[in-house]
């Protein structure tokens, strides 16, 4: 399979912080919205951008939390969003189309990561549907605003997706559910979303791109208990991170999400998998780095797409 994914040489790299991909980029004027801009990768995000002079509204599941973390920093909006839930998806879009408002940018930030098996909506197996179903529906929903002023699109991913592909005899995880190979399946979805996208929305000046934030302790780990990251080697007994040289900062962590959404580096490019704020390689048979060739199939992309709006009732794009 022929593809785009090579670097280009963007002179940034892992210990490149969010605010070093910003620097000389002028934001005033544009909007945003972080999903989980309140948290972790989404916090540093969201501060980045505004520093920078953008406007950014968090959509968040605890206002209250967010409003706490957030408080203190200009230029940012809150409204309520819980990606698992397509109601209150269909809520947070209505509002916000409701203000007229065009988007620059989108980031699809929020996510969980290796929950004990769980059910929302009709069933649904969780990751999947907060992951993936929750951010389609979202952009669907918010194709009104996207379009117009040829917004770009980041909805996050992560090398868990080294894990799983799609697994179309059983994507909700009915027979023998593996927390982290779900997690795998709902970062492979994000990733071939961007695909997707991208394709869809090119014409129109929509451009879609799916990062890598790096490995990094965020509250995304607040599902593991203490003793298997202890077992897994990321932490000691105390709760101390046993290789933090190995660790990028929650800066650093932020910096390959807040480059997709604004280098104009990545000027007439889309529908990449991105890694250390750059284009990211095709990832070899053995390596830890690199994207797998399931999560950037067109045809696997496609069929997702068409598997997803059937799920959630939503496609901006139905004929």
């Amino acid at each position: 399979m022929s593809t785009a994914q090579h670097k280009i040489g963007s002179g940034f790299g892992a210990e490149s912080t969010a605010d070093d991909v910003l620097q000389g980029i002028d934001l005033t004027g544009k909007l945003a919205i972080v999903t989980g801009g309140y948290s972790g990768l989404g916090l540093e995000t969201t501060r980045a951008l505004t520093k920078a002079g953008a406007r950014v509204v968090v959509p968040a599941r605890r206002p209250d939390a967010a409003r706490e973390a957030l408080a203190g920093i200009d230029g940012v909006e809150l409204d309520e969003l819980d990606l698992s839930d397509l109601e209150s998806v269909r809520g947070f879009a209505e509002r916000f189309l409701a203000s007229g408002r065009t988007l620059d940018f989108v980031i699809d930030n929020a996510g969980v990561m290796a929950l004990p098996e769980t059910r929302v909506g009709p069933g649904w197996e969780a990751q999947f549907a907060t992951n993936h179903l929750g951010h389609f529906a979202l952009v669907n929903r918010l194709w009104p605003a996207i379009e117009p002023g040829g917004a770009r699109v980041v909805s996050s991913s992560s090398r868990g997706h080294h894990w799983s592909g799609i697994r179309w005899d059983d994507v909700q995880w009915r027979h023998g559910y593996d927390k982290w190979h779900a997690y795998g399946q709902s970062k492979t979805a994000n990733v071939l979303f961007a695909v997707h996208l991208d394709k869809l929305g090119r014409d129109a000046g929509v451009r879609a791109f799916s990062p890598h934030p790096g490995d990094i302790m965020t509250p995304l780990q607040r599902h593991l208990p203490k003793e298997e990251m202890v077992a897994a080697g990321w932490i000691d007994e105390n709760g101390n991170a046993l290789n933090p040289e190995l660790l990028k900062t929650p800066e650093q962590g932020a910096a390959t999400q807040v480059w997709a959404a604004t280098s104009p580096q990545l000027d007439g490019l889309g529908g990449l998998y991105l890694e250390d704020c750059d284009v990211a390689e095709p990832a070899l048979a053995d390596g830890e780095t690199g994207v797998k060739d399931w999560a950037i199939d067109p045809e696997q992309a496609a069929r997702l797409w068409e598997f997803s709006a059937e799920l959630t009732g939503v496609n901006a794009f139905a004929a």
